[in-house]
């Protein structure tokens, strides 16, 4: 398998640290960008700790040097529209600022449902429309990417491991009917996504039903339908976030990474 230096961004979260542990095992470099060193003790001795935010971007530079992949799983819930905004979109457009030209794999973690915007989440914190930006401006980009929108943590049963991907994110009750996912199994398919070429510009909603977990994830990746190359949403999704109705700060962040996707 193909080792690469990976930073993780959100290590000490639920997922993240299992993201940490799963890429140490398949013997990558792991990187943390931690808002504190004193929350290393959560972390493996041999992961390296860079002292950042990823609202503050800054802290970009350090943090991704000589880098080849990124992970995602930064969490922004219950704290409200500006934290949803500055968290979920801002730290993924500053991020990808600072990685610039460089072919860096990106492994961003959203959520299932995040299509749907007049549900109770999204009207309370707009939660589903900025990650949904976010995942815009990753397309836009240029660079590899896997797109990875989980169902609920943990709700799965103890015999519910068979991994599922699904395309069209249509799925929109807002509870644990919409599909259940192990954190494992969620940090599982971000690191193998790194090193698949067939996940690459790849979106899916990914859910566990009941069987036992794959051994191996490359044939869920390649029946996956890829994202159109010029496309702002992911395949399948529903056309329900007009272009000429978005803030006019989100309009230009697209245009320039456009440009600079194209430049690249």
């Amino acid at each position: 398998m193909q080792r690469m230096n990976v930073l993780v961004i959100g290590a000490t979260g639920s997922i993240g640290r299992l993201v940490v542990e799963n890429a140490s095992q398949k013997n990558h470099k792991v990187r943390a960008l931690m808002r504190s060193a004193s929350r290393t003790t959560r972390l493996s001795t041999d992961v390296n700790v860079v002292v950042g935010d990823v609202t503050r971007p800054e802290t970009f530079a350090a943090a991704l040097e000589d880098i080849d992949a990124v992970v995602l799983t930064v969490n922004a819930d219950g704290q409200g529209k500006e934290a949803a905004e500055a968290v979920y979109y801002r730290g993924v457009r500053d991020m990808l600022v600072a990685i610039g030209e460089r072919p860096v794999r990106i492994a961003l973690m959203t959520t299932i449902g995040v299509t749907e915007r007049n549900g109770h989440y999204n009207r309370t914190n707009e939660g589903h429309d900025w990650k949904r930006r976010a995942e815009r401006l990753v397309r836009k980009s240029g660079l590899p990417y896997t797109i990875v929108r989980p169902g609920w943590f943990d709700y799965n049963a103890a015999d519910q491991h068979r991994l599922v991907f699904l395309q069209g994110d249509r799925r929109h009750l807002g509870t644990p009917s919409d599909g259940v996912i192990s954190r494992k199994q969620i940090a599982e398919v971000l690191v193998e996504s790194l090193t698949s070429d067939a996940a690459t510009r790849k979106t899916l909603e990914l859910v566990a039903e009941k069987g036992p977990a794959p051994a191996d994830l490359d044939p869920l990746f390649a029946a996956l339908r890829r994202d159109p190359d010029d496309a702002l949403d992911a395949v399948l999704d529903m056309d329900n976030m007009p272009l000429d109705q978005e803030p006019d700060r989100v309009r230009r962040d697209l245009d320039r990474a456009t440009r600079t996707s194209t430049a690249g």
